[in-house]
């Protein structure tokens, strides 16, 4: 029995006595989400050309992932789970794009989790590493130089304040550079310590080294710490222990604020790159706002003296939202290799490797026209009960104009020319996911199109990886400045709609018939005779109805008929990402009869709580799905090749999309209702 002789050898055998066997794994095939949507887009700030992690010695802490010359990399796909968590990482609506706008649709409509990538212009160069602020923090005994955690102008209104925190020590003097330490003293090299002496004078020292004193064999063994510098003597006398009268450790606590209500706290920092919590490793791992310095991560934080003043910054600068510079080729990556096992990828492709994303938007893939103006609401009085001098008021500020922020992404659709460029990008988007196989392309018809015009559009697609959504919606936000409406691709609040309706009832519901929340207006009103050309030519049309604004279809852009339901594609999509992820236990078990019927048991049991779920059509089961893997698919010469071949055949069910009645009246008067 080699399979209990495998048992057998996991239990830890000692004494004599009676073991428990281990429990069996339970193996069980689950569903996987689809509700994931993965944004890119151009963005105020946020994560981007972020240093590649290096397992060399050259680059072994943590904090040298604020060398200059490390490789780094243009996008990344940052996950988050509420707006709120996008708002803090990448900026709310202060910026040229749509992505904050999309990003609030799909959170708003119902969505759960979505993944952020950033775009950024590809200098590929030095200039890669312009636009970021850098500035000061002064007060110490050598200032400390500071950069933005990503580029922009958001870095400009950055505050850093160094403040440090005694705590007492407990240690006895065993010479002027040595101390015994407590029994239980956790303290480790790179501490610095303040130490007074009797005549009152404090004296700033760091522990170099920690060692054990006494035999292994002495039954009492102490600590000593070695100080950096001799301890001199008090009122002009040699050193003598006694003279030592009180130590304290001395930390560092570092505020950080970015002058737009983001803020992060720092404590019980190291002030030594020997310390385990060095204050540049701290800050390179856990902020969000700012990098170390390369000038002094590797080195030493000194206070300016013994009373421990704080350091504080000076104004940042250099900070640039170098939005005029982006292009379409931004949002790709001419390097993108599907065939690559473990290389990374800018722009679209950061996705590629993102295994939970299911739906990807591209909200500023290309701008059809500028957004509103920021307004001034209102302008501020000094009106009060009481008469006064009459004050002049300073002019309020300069308010960017980001009219033409964005003048590389233009595009006007209703120009010949830039249609034809507008397609070419989304064929480029629709190919990702369709060589990729686990990506749904959701995809905007340019706005402004006619429906002869957008029948033209249509015919440049066919797939079942890609689903059309029109037309645009116009929201007004009370959380943003502009006081224009706002037009916002649809396919944000469709990725919304999609992840509602799955977490809601399940993979097998078709993402449509639901209300869109937040959105004012279409930009179009689709009448229903384009209506009924429109969902024909598998466009998802938005209407507006009295209950609101209705997403009115769920197709995907195929024009074979079994793939035309984009919940059909996605009940495939989930299978196939079930039995590759949740299967690769069966590598290198015995290819033989037991395994087989095991694998037959487990995708059978999932087939079957699909089929009671209404995702499969049929009769019974033997109409809606078979599983079959005996000896006619698994010859000898195929098991002696190490291979196991089952097939698996499912009939998905299809929604509804259409009700026929028949409303006939008798000669009696009565009416009678037949669907």
């Amino acid at each position: 029995m080699p399979a209990l002789d495998a048992v057998l050898d996991r239990i830890a055998r000692g004494a004599p006595g009676v073991y428990t066997l281990p429990a069996e794994p339970v193996r069980r095939l689950t569903g996987e989400r689809l509700d994931v949507c993965a944004f890119v887009g151009v963005a105020p700030r946020g994560p981007c050309r972020v240093p590649l992690t290096d397992e060399s010695a050259a680059h072994a802490a943590d904090w040298t992932m604020c060398d200059p010359d490390r490789p780094r990399l243009r996008s990344v796909a940052v996950p988050v789970e509420r707006f709120d968590e996008y708002r803090a990482l990448f900026g709310g609506f202060e910026g040229p794009g749509l992505l904050p706008y999309a990003v609030a649709s799909f959170f708003e409509q119902g969505g759960a989790r979505a993944y952020i990538v950033r775009v950024v212009h590809d200098y590929a160069g030095p200039d890669d590493a312009g636009g970021v602020a850098t500035g000061e923090l002064v007060g110490l005994a050598a200032p400390l130089t500071f950069a933005a955690r990503n580029e922009g102008g958001w870095g400009n209104a950055l505050a850093l304040e160094l403040t440090f925190r005694t705590s007492p020590f407990q240690a006895t003097a065993l010479s002027d550079s040595t101390l015994r330490l407590a029994s239980g003293s956790d303290t480790v090299a790179g501490t610095l310590l303040r130490l007074r002496l009797s005549d009152g004078t404090r004296h700033l020292r760091w522990v170099n080294e920690v060692a054990t004193v006494g035999d292994a064999q002495q039954p009492r063994r102490y600590r000593v710490a070695t100080l950096s510098a001799a301890l001199p003597g008090a009122d002009g006398d040699p050193f003598l222990p006694a003279h030592l009268v009180g130590i304290e450790r001395v930390e560092g606590e570092l505020a950080i604020t970015d002058g737009a209500g983001r803020s992060e706290r720092l404590v019980a920092l190291g002030l030594s790159v020997a310390h385990p919590r060095w204050l540049a490793t701290i800050v390179a791992q856990q902020s969000t706002l700012v990098w170390p310095g390369w000038d002094w991560a590797g080195g030493q934080i000194m206070p300016a003296d013994t009373t421990l003043p704080p350091g504080t910054s000076e104004a940042f600068s250099g900070g640039e939202d170098r939005w005029a510079d982006l292009v379409h080729a931004d949002f790709f990556d001419p390097a993108w290799d599907p065939l690559a096992d473990e290389a990374r990828f800018a722009g679209l492709y950061a996705l590629y490797r993102i295994a939970d994303v299911t739906q990807v938007c591209v909200p500023d893939l290309y701008q059809p026209r500028a957004l509103p103006p920021v307004d001034t609401v209102f302008e501020e009085s000094l009106a009060g009960p009481e008469f006064a001098d009459c004050l002049v008021l300073p002019p309020p500020p300069e308010q960017d104009d980001l009219t033409d922020a964005l003048a590389g992404l233009v595009l006007d659709p209703a120009l010949p020319g830039d249609l034809a460029q507008i397609i070419v990008l989304q064929q480029q988007l629709v190919e990702f996911a369709m060589t990729t196989r686990e990506h749904i392309a959701l995809i905007d018809v340019p706005p402004g199109l006619t429906p002869p015009q957008i029948l033209v559009w249509r015919s440049h697609f066919d797939t079942a990886y890609a689903a059309a959504y029109h037309p645009w919606l116009s929201v007004a936000r009370s959380d943003d400045a502009r006081d224009a409406l706002v037009r916002v691709p649809p396919s944000a609040a469709a990725a919304g709609v999609i992840a509602a309706r799955e977490l809601r009832f399940g993979v097998q519901v078709g993402p449509a018939n639901e209300v869109v929340l937040q959105a004012v207006k279409v930009d179009t009103r689709v009448v229903p005779q384009d209506h009924a050309t429109l969902h024909q030519a598998h466009i998802n049309v938005f209407l507006q109805e009295p209950a609101g604004i209705t997403l009115a279809a769920a197709r995907t852009l195929s024009t074979e008929a079994e793939w035309r339901q984009l919940s059909v594609r996605r009940l495939m999509l989930m299978l196939r990402r079930v039995l590759d992820r949740q299967m690769q236990w069966a590598v290198f078990e015995p290819n033989g009869a037991a395994l087989r019927a095991e694998l037959i048991h487990l995708v059978t049991t999932l087939l079957r709580r699909l089929y009671r779920l209404g995702a499969l059509r049929g009769a019974t089961e033997a109409q809606a799905f078979f599983v079959h893997c005996d000896d006619v698919l698994n010859p000898p010469y195929r098991v002696d090749n190490g291979e196991l071949l089952m097939e698996i055949g499912v009939c998905p069910a299809e929604p509804l999309e259409f009700i026929v009645l028949r409303l006939t009246r008798d000669g009696d008067g009565t009416l009678t209702l037949e669907d």
